[in-house]
């Protein structure tokens, strides 16, 4: 696979202005601590539900204009430190031909379930049908996919698309990031169809199937690498895969089904585009952390599972980062609170006299929920941003605009 140059890449968008993000991961002082929030472009916004009313949810993510319009939508209120762009971890199910529904009141559901070993052949068998490749031994059918996961990832060439034009219209004003589900997690809404608190089948998967289990895992790991990296190319500025049902294995098995798959990820990428910042979020498992000590990965984004400041030092003492963690349910405090809260998180983990931290970028534990207060998280990124804040107010007057 064709390496992907960072500089080449650069040249082609408007200069980068706020690089707080960047220099965060990095190791660098930043101006002061970045802030961006995990569904920060969803339906707790008005304008959001006003946009989206008569669309359908993968149909936003399919069409570039609208997935650029609504990443851009939270910048009309905040003052966040990164963009990430309008997609779902999801849409690498649908490119391997999956069938998957966003129904209201359920979330995310598979028509296409994946609960015997005929039922992922036959995704395999259909996926290269559709690549032109036909007779091929059903006991090979993963090797010649892992082949071919490049010709795979075209099939998300709108979400490409969209990460291009979104850079674009940003005109320079923070770093876009880019992301993908975990094949854990990618796997476990393929075999158990909608969302679970039991997750009965995919535990049934690994103790009866294992050896199966990882031969999907390592479809899943090459065809996403494979998204990563063009999602680079398209213009990402940094990426994160989520690992959103890490909960669902104890210690030993996520070292055996999620470890090895991230970190295949993370070397794929990291050799196709060398110098890309990567984040990964092992949501719900504190045990994740120091393992993910010795992982490719710049940063952990960590949940309120975990001490911010203890992590924080554990992290940095191999040259490593955090992102988080503030307790979601913290914005369901009025305005006034939110600010108190979250400067006692920060001033808890890094001390009163507020030193902006380096290789930390705040965030919460988990995404934004539908019904937050939109002011609620205006004060959590204002009260970021005040802790430690070492430039002047008339600095946001350079702050570059949208381009439209």
């Amino acid at each position: 696979m064709r390496t992907v140059d960072l500089a080449e890449v650069n040249a082609r968008f408007p200069s980068l202005q706020n690089d707080n993000v960047l220099r965060a991961i990095r190791g660098q002082s930043p101006d002061r601590i970045p802030v961006w929030v995990m569904r920060q472009a969803g339906r707790y916004l008005p304008e959001y539900l006003e946009y989206t009313k008569e669309k359908e949810f993968f149909s936003r993510c399919q069409n570039p204009e609208v997935a650029c319009h609504l990443t851009l939508q939270p910048f009309e209120r905040y003052d966040l430190d990164a963009a990430i762009i309008f997609s779902d971890i999801l849409v690498v199910p649908q490119a391997l031909g999956m069938e998957v529904k966003m129904v209201k009141g359920q979330g995310p559901v598979f028509l296409s379930v994946v609960r015997t070993r005929e039922d992922w052949y036959n995704v395999e068998r259909r996926l290269l049908a559709r690549l032109g490749i036909t007779d091929v031994p059903t006991e090979v059918q993963d090797e010649e996919i892992i082949k071919r996961s490049e010709e795979v990832a075209d099939a998300l060439s709108y979400v490409y698309d969209a990460i291009t034009l979104t850079r674009t219209r940003l005109n320079g004003r923070v770093p876009l990031i880019g992301f993908c589900g975990a094949p854990w997690t990618l796997f476990v809404y393929a075999s158990e169809a909608k969302k679970t608190k039991t997750y009965t089948e995919c535990s049934k998967w690994i103790y009866t199937e294992p050896e199966f289990v990882h031969r999907i895992l390592r479809v899943l790991a090459h065809v996403c690498a494979r998204f990563l990296a063009r999602q680079v190319h398209a213009g990402a500025q940094l990426l994160q895969v989520f690992e959103s049902h890490a909960d669902a294995l104890p210690p030993k098995q996520w070292r055996e089904f999620s470890l090895p798959y991230l970190n295949l990820i993370a070397t794929m990428v990291k050799a196709q585009c060398p110098g890309i910042p990567m984040i990964v979020l092992p949501k719900n498992s504190p045990f994740a952390l120091r393992t993910l000590a010795d992982s490719p990965y710049d940063m952990v984004s960590i949940d309120q599972t975990l001490d911010l400041g203890e992590s924080h030092r554990a992290m940095t003492a191999v040259g490593k980062g955090v992102q988080g963690n503030v307790a979601p349910t913290t914005l369901y405090a009025p305005p006034a609170k939110v600010k108190e809260l979250v400067h006692e998180h920060l001033s808890e983990a890094f001390g009163e006299a507020g030193q902006i931290p380096t290789r930390y970028i705040a965030n919460l534990g988990s995404g934004m929920n539908p019904d937050m207060d939109p002011e609620c998280l205006a004060a959590f990124v204002e009260a970021v941003h005040a802790y430690g804040k070492q430039i002047e107010a008339s600095g946001d007057e350079t702050r570059p605009t949208l381009a439209v």
